[in-house]
């Protein structure tokens, strides 16, 4: 190249790289326009995203609203649990009171010592029945007859501090110190807050709302249940939803019911009340269900002053459970549960405070097979 002066080669230079840059931008140019537009792309992509595509939305149909079955209501059913006992004489055969093997002289004052390997059981349920041989009296005049049995008025307090809160009056000792004993006895038992029944006094007792109606019967006669079905009848036209009917009869020392004793229960029963509670015989007798009520034929005694020597110890507490309907204000279920018991912890002796057989024990399972029950039966 021929020599140019130095501004004129600065000159050149310019040119030549101007032209250069200018072949680049347009080539640069036509590199972006022959790119197809995505006016709907995304800015940044994400490769999880556009690797995968979108699949069109599909409009789900208007779920149509189905209505829901209206539930039938369950019955309101209120369970009601009553204990009951056979017989219990408070106290001794009368002139034997400073014996030491009495009821008296091994009680002394521990008003709490008869029922004190009971009333746990007892201070559970709704409400406690038991057959009371013999009166509370300071009377002296004593019926003639072999046995007479009369507690001093304090000897409430057993009962009290047993949770026992009714008794039946309707049994052979009824009348040991006549009228007057008797009018001591009902005046003792109100004065206490005890309820009692027997055949011309109906007691009716409260509970969770359910009212429980008793009455009391001595020896009734098969030929004329009137008496009872007047007291059923009384009871439930006092809004009684449970009626309890205890009779004093049979043949003592007997672990059977007689013929006639069944046939009482029965039409007892048929015409309305609820259980059949027994005693008398001084014996366990079997239980029955019929037509879906128990009968409690003989419940033997429980505590009882009156034998200071036992032949035969063994007795039960039995848990009655009323299932009552709050529609109907009938009873709709009966379960009964059985608890052996023997009367004294010295047999042969009495120390007259029943306690509990150990399950399994052989008293326990005498006590099943004489009242012709068994745990599985009250599953």
């Amino acid at each position: 190249m021929p020599y140019m002066p130095k501004i004129l080669r600065i000159l050149f230079l310019v040119l030549i790289m101007a032209a250069l840059t200018g072949c680049s931008l347009s080539a640069s140019a036509q590199t972006v326009q022959s790119m197809p537009e995505r006016p709907d792309a995304p800015l940044y992509a994400d490769a999880s995203t556009s690797a995968v595509p979108t699949a069109a939305a599909t409009a789900s149909p208007t779920p149509t609203a189905v209505p829901l079955p209206t539930p039938t209501p369950t019955p309101s059913v209120k369970e009601i649990t009553v204990s009951f006992t056979g017989d219990c004489t408070l106290t001794e055969d009368t002139g034997t009171e400073s014996a030491s093997y009495s009821f008296s002289s091994v009680m002394g004052t521990d008003y709490a010592y008869p029922f004190r390997n009971a009333v746990a059981t007892l201070s559970r349920d709704d409400l406690t029945l038991i057959n009371f041989e013999g009166v509370f009296t300071d009377s002296t005049a004593a019926a003639d007859k072999e046995f007479t049995f009369k507690s001093p008025f304090e000897y409430v307090n057993i009962l009290k501090l047993g949770s026992v809160e009714a008794v039946n009056l309707a049994n052979n000792h009824t009348y040991d110190f006549g009228a007057e004993g008797l009018q001591d006895t009902k005046d003792t038992l109100d004065a206490a807050g005890i309820l009692w029944s027997n055949d011309t006094n109906y007691a009716v007792y409260e509970v969770n709302g359910v009212k429980i109606g008793m009455a009391g019967f001595l020896y009734p006669s098969e030929s004329d249940l009137s008496p009872i079905y007047t007291a059923i009848d009384s009871l439930r036209s006092q809004g009684c939803e449970i009626v309890i009917i205890s009779v004093h009869a049979g043949i003592e020392r007997m672990y059977t019911p007689e013929s006639a004793q069944v046939d009482i229960a029965h039409a007892i029963l048929d015409y309305g009340a609820d259980i059949y509670v027994g005693h008398h015989p001084h014996r366990l007798q079997p239980v029955e269900l019929y037509n879906g009520k128990y009968i409690l034929y003989s419940l033997s005694n429980f505590s009882f002053g009156g034998q200071p020597g036992l032949s035969d110890p063994d007795t039960a507490i039995v848990q009655c459970t009323f299932s009552v309907s709050a529609e109907t204000d009938k009873v709709v279920g009966y379960k009964l549960h059985v608890i052996p018991y023997s009367m004294t912890t010295t047999y042969p002796g009495n120390d007259y405070c029943p306690i509990a057989y150990e399950k399994g024990s052989e008293g326990y399972q005498r006590v099943m097979d004489k009242m012709s029950w068994s745990d599985e039966m009250e599953q």
